[in-house]
This record gives structure tokens, C-alpha cells and sequence, in this order.
């Protein structure tokens, strides 16, 4: 019913399908409607292809005032896609269009966007089709393979850091391989959870905001492997002496100094392969530990975590115990969501879908529904606050007509909850434009034929997700909570 979620489904849609989705779009106001979506997917690195329309061809660029006219529209867009262009003939959509897919699958995988004037569109003629093609991944350099192995194998203290390009790589299994060959604790990005099993006994967990333990694992690390991440860890730069190994398909992400000392241009799951191969040339079996400093990293966050949220985390564990292990979870922009960052546990063939640096609310519901599409008989969850759940509510008609069955969870506190504790706590009784007026959620449920309910316990909140993907059917469960404090404003 909207362009924003016309697009934020196309992000779900890819992100676990694993290949491009896409969603059209009226030019103008539906363009920038779509807008928020698209730059979600470009700062997650998902590869979706926005075909946008554009006023008539003979009057772009005249400032005539033309329905849904937007000066310059390409470059509104330029700085959330990887590549965009505009149709000028028939004859070049096929060449546009594959273009547009080559774009989204090779190096860094990213939103890209298609023009095509509605005169375009309404007009025929002779096109030669382009056949799909397949893109060899990209291939680390043997000296540099060569060089990583040499410092991993002389490595007293080794630790690894993965984000979402592992992820999308698919490199769990090399990352699990060089971990258990040279005993390297692992941590990661929230866009890294679901590349291997979080009951991986190297695995230690993810940093966000004031929450983690990397900063101290590196700390003590003498060989870092960075693999598919911007590596910025909150409260660690690399120091002297320490060697960084950093392996990225994006030459961009590679040339910020971060201290890197051997710089990898590949694909993650290539260059980490390489490297595996290489340290078993040079004799290195597995056999250096056994976990113990990961074990010891893990057991710290975990306490942590506990100790700062326990009203929080055990939301977090009531839906990780209503779920099986190939769940899709949506994070939305809540209390809850900005949690289960740290707190909920993706094992082997489960998604967890956050918003990445974009951090926008309304993203949740309207994600979860291309999500769902893509994911078949596997359960979906959305985690949403009552705020964000409200950009999109109108989306229950999607969901009802179109049957759509995944469970929508709205955490309700009444409120912005992480704004309104920032404000409590920097400025005592002054607040403003936190607070909002809820409607009756099963009242709102029930006029789009929407099965709900209300839940006041996180047993409850378990049963009753449970009960929901038993049913296969649109459902909504509404939580009443307290203002909490999110994990990026601990005292």
C-alpha cells in the first residue's frame, strides 16, 4: 500500500533468498517514498534493483512542473546505490537491465536503480536480449594469501572479526575452519549473525554500541583476520606491533586506515579459503587449543549482557525459545530489537535482518513481509516497537490479502522509548515529542481480518509465538513495557 514497503520487501525478499529483489515505483514522490528502504539496503549491502519512472522523455530537465516531476532525479538517488541510469530508447532497457543485475551481483553486492520514462515504457520495438550471466567471484592474490598465512601461523594470539560480507559470502565454514585451526576466538557485526552457528565454540559474539568484549579480545590479539566488515569496533584502534589482516571485496573499505597491515581484495569466503589452504601447507592442523579464551570472552559477555538488561533479554529469549533453529527474525528499531543484537542466538540455517547503520524506524513489519516471501514454510518474525510498527500499519492488508503468514511482535511502551529515556535521563521532567497515543491493536487487527493478541509475560510472549506459526496464518502479538534502556545509553 506503500512505496517505502514496496521497497523494504524487495530488501527482505533478497536478504533471504540470497539474489536480487525488486520493486517498481511511480517517479517523484514514489521514488523518494521508496527512498528510506533503499538506502536501508545500501548500508546492509543488499542487492536491490529500484525500476523507477520518470516524467515524459521531451520534458526532463525543462522545469515544466510535469505530475511527479523531481529535478535531477538520478542524483537524488546516487548516494545510497551502487549504479543508476536512465532509459533513453526501447532498444536500451535490455542492456540497462543487465547491467543493473551485474551490478547487484559482483563485488560488493548493493542497491542499484533503472529510470524509464513513461513513453519509454508505452513504446515498442526490436531489443536483443541479453542472456544471464554468471560472475566469478573475486579471487585474493597469492602473495598477499601467502603473506596472511605466514603472520595467522606465527600468531600467539590470534582473533578473527567477521561482518555481513561473510555472510553474504557464505564463508561460515572457512571462518569456522581457520578458527579451530589456529584456536581464534571470533567476533562479529549484528550483519554477521547467521554466517556460522552462534554455539560454535570459537564464537564469542557480536559488539554493538556500549555492549561487547572486542575491544579487550583485540586488545590482547597480536594477529587480527577482518573479514567482511568496516571494522569499527567501539573502544579499540589497532596498535603498534599488532598485524591486521583485512579481506574485503570493496577497495574502498580497504584503503581506510583502520591499521591495516596486509590488505586482501576478495571475496570472503574465496580469500579465507585460500588461506585455510595455505596454513595446512605450512603444516597447521587444528591442534594449537582448545576454545579457552573464546569460552572465557563468551562466558564475560554473556554475564554482561545479563547483568545490564535482564528485564530486556529475557523478551529476547522468550521469542528464541518460541522459534526453531531456521527462523527468520526481523530486528526492528526497538528496545527489544536493538537487544536481540546481542541476546538472541542465530544457529545453523536461521536469518537475522537488522537495519545496519541506517537505523530506521518503520523498517520492520513492511521487511518481514518480503522476508516471509522468500522464506516458504520457515517461520518469520518481526520485532517491532509501537512508533515503528505505526509508519506502516495499513501493510495488514498486504499481509491479509496476499497471505502472508509471519508473526508481527509490537513492543508497546507508549512512546519513542529510546529517545524518551535519553531525554529522562539527560534532562529529568522535560521531554517532547516522545509520547503518542496508541490505537486499540486487536481493534486495528480485527478490521483487516488480522488474528491477535496480547500478551503481559515473556512466557506468555513465547507461548503465544508459538501458537501463531502453529496456526499459519497473519498474526500480531502486542507487549505493554515499561521505558528501557537500550544498549546505546547504558549509565
Amino acid at each position: 500500500r506503500h512505496e517505502q514497503t514496496t521497497a523494504y520487501m524487495a530488501d527482505g525478499y533478497a536478504r533471504v533468498a540470497r539474489k536480487p529483489g525488486v520493486a517498481l515505483v511511480v517517479p517523484g514522490p514514489g521514488a523518494l517514498n521508496a527512498a528510506a528502504a533503499v538506502g536501508t539496503a545500501y548500508a546492509t549491502s543488499s542487492p536491490v534493483l529500484l525500476i523507477s519512472g520518470q516524467i515524459p522523455s521531451g520534458s526532463i530537465g525543462k522545469g515544466e512542473g510535469q505530475l511527479h516531476e523531481v529535478e535531477e532525479q538520478l542524483d537524488v538517488f546516487k548516494p545510497i546505490v551502487k549504479w543508476n541510469t536512465r532509459v533513453t530508447s526501447v532498444a536500451d532497457i535490455p542492456g540497462a537491465i543487465h547491467e543493473a543485475f551485474k551490478q547487484m551481483t559482483t563485488g560488493r553486492p548493493r542497491p542499484v536503480e533503472v529510470e524509464i520514462p513513461p513513453d519509454i515504457l508505452a513504446a515498442t520495438g526490436d531489443v536483443d536480449i541479453i542472456e544471464a550471466e554468471l560472475y566469478p567471484v573475486e579471487q585474493p592474490s597469492d602473495d598477499a594469501v601467502a603473506k596472511a598465512a605466514e603472520a595467522l601461523a606465527g600468531a600467539s594470539n590470534p582473533a578473527i572479526v567477521i561482518g555481513g560480507g561473510t555472510l553474504r559470502a557464505e564463508a561460515g565454514p572457512e571462518v569456522a575452519a581457520i578458527a579451530e585451526m589456529l584456536d581464534a576466538p571470533i567476533v562479529g557485526t549484528q550483519q554477521a549473525k547467521g554466517a556460522l552457528p552462534a554455539s560454535h565454540p570459537q564464537y564469542v559474539g557480536v559488539h554493538y554500541a556500549q555492549v561487547g568484549v572486542s575491544a579487550e579480545l583485540l586488545g590482547e590479539s597480536d594477529v587480527i583476520l577482518v573479514a567482511g566488515t568496516r571494522f569499527l569496533v567501539p573502544g579499540f584502534s589497532a596498535k603498534e606491533g599488532q598485524t591486521i589482516i583485512k579481506i574485503d571485496v570493496d577497495q574502498r573499505e580497504l584503503d581506510k586506515d583502520h591499521g591495516t597491515t596486509i590488505a586482501i581484495k576478495a571475496d570472503a569466503k574465496a580469500g579465507i579459503g585460500k588461506i585455510n589452504a595455505a596454513l595446512r601447507s605450512r603444516g597447521v592442523d587444528g591442534a594449537k587449543g582448545s576454545g579457552e579464551r573464546a569460552a572465557r570472552y563468551r562466558e564475560k559477555l554473556q554475564k554482561f549482557i545479563g547483568d545490564s538488561a535482564p528485564a530486556q533479554t529475557a523478551w529476547v529469549n522468550a521469542v528464541r525459545e518460541a522459534t526453531d533453529d531456521d527462523a527468520v527474525l526481523i530486528s526492528g528499531m526497538t528496545n527489544i530489537g536493538y537487544w536481540s543484537h546481542v541476546a538472541y542466538d542465530v544457529e545453523d540455517g536461521g536469518e537475522y535482518i537488522g537495519t545496519g547503520y541506517f537505523g530506521n524506524l518503520g523498517f520492520g513489519f513492511p521487511t518481514a513481509l518480503g522476508a516471509k516471501v522468500a522464506a516458504g514454510d520457515r517461520a518469520v518474525v518481526a520485532l517491532c516497537g509501537d512508533g515503528g510498527f505505526m509508519y506502516s500499519p495499513q501493510e495488514l492488508a498486504t499481509m491479509k490479502q496476499h497471505g502472508i503468514n509471519l508473526v508481527a511482535v509490537i513492543f508497546d511502551n507508549g512512546a519513542f522509548g529510546a529517545s524518551r529515556w535519553d531525554q529522562e535521563h539527560r534532562y529529568g521532567d522535560r521531554e517532547i515529542g516522545t509520547e503518542f497515543f496508541n490505537p486499540d491493536w486487536d481493534t486495528l487487527a480485527a478490521a483487516f481480518g488480522i488474528r491477535s493478541q496480547g500478551v503481559d509475560t515473556p512466557a506468555d510472549l513465547t507461548s503465544a509465538i508459538r501458537d501463531a506459526i502453529a496456526l499459519d496464518e497473519p498474526s500480531l502479538i502486542h507487549v505493554t513495557l515499561p521505558i528501557m534502556a537500550p544498549p546505546f545509553q547504558l549509565a
